[in-house]
């Protein structure tokens, strides 16, 4: 059963929630401060954490942050009536997806368990492929691990996504809309496409001094190898 933690002050959310989630063998537990949720993310056993935006003691923003320098867990914000800026800087500090309130649980536990199937080994991947070797950079798909210059770097679950997708089909150029519909596994149509510029710059820093992801301006992004 997978258990997923949701940090919301609103007590009326989680009981319909989690009685919903257990329909597909998920538990849902629930914290209504920051304080509180932290803890129990630090004490282990979840799987992903979904985050409130407007939250006491610290917003959703700040705690985002401190559990990103602690943990690479998948998060999902709830955003406030989907303000953009709100969708931008969730992304920006680490957030693996977000969905504005008010919300379907439908959809939240789609978003949840496409982020969570990007989490699992990719077994049905060629042998040839589940280590890849390019200058300065190594991409290992049963660990989940990326290094640089033999330095292990700290991805979230996302941007590993993302780099796998880009690193398998060198010099292939994908379009915005066709990183969404993958990583995302549906549609980019309804969604913000400035979300993937976020996550490739946020991927080419960590990544630096290599410079092995290139834009193709008004097209998209493509992959040249561990160059730097």
């Amino acid at each position: 059963m997978r258990r997923i933690l949701l940090i919301d002050d609103d007590e009326r959310l989680a009981a319909p929630l989690a009685a919903y989630f257990k329909r597909v063998d998920f538990a849902l537990d629930a914290a209504t401060r920051p304080s509180e949720g932290l803890a129990r993310l630090r004490a282990g056993g979840y799987d992903a954490a979904i985050l409130d935006v407007m939250l006491p003691e610290m917003d959703g923003f700040e705690l985002c942050r401190t559990i990103r320098r602690e943990s690479d867990i998948p998060i999902v914000m709830l955003t406030a009536r989907g303000e953009v800026m709100d969708r931008v800087v969730g992304l920006e500090l680490g957030a693996d997806d977000y969905l504005p309130k008010p919300f379907e649980p439908r959809e939240l536990l789609a978003r949840l368990q496409t982020v969570l199937r990007r989490l699992r080994p990719a077994d049905a991947a060629p042998a040839a492929q589940r280590r890849l070797v390019f200058d300065g950079l190594e991409i290992d798909f049963d660990r989940r691990e990326v290094r640089r210059h033999a330095q292990l770097l700290d991805l979230t679950g996302t941007e590993f996504e993302l780099l796998a997708m880009l690193a398998r089909e060198p010099s292939k150029v994908f379009t915005r809309d066709q990183i969404l519909e993958r990583l995302r596994g549906q549609s980019a149509e309804d969604l913000y496409t400035r979300a993937v510029d976020i996550l490739v710059s946020r991927l080419r820093k960590k990544l630096e001094p290599l410079d092995c992801i290139k834009t193709l301006r008004n097209v998209g992004y493509a992959f040249t190898g561990g160059r730097g």
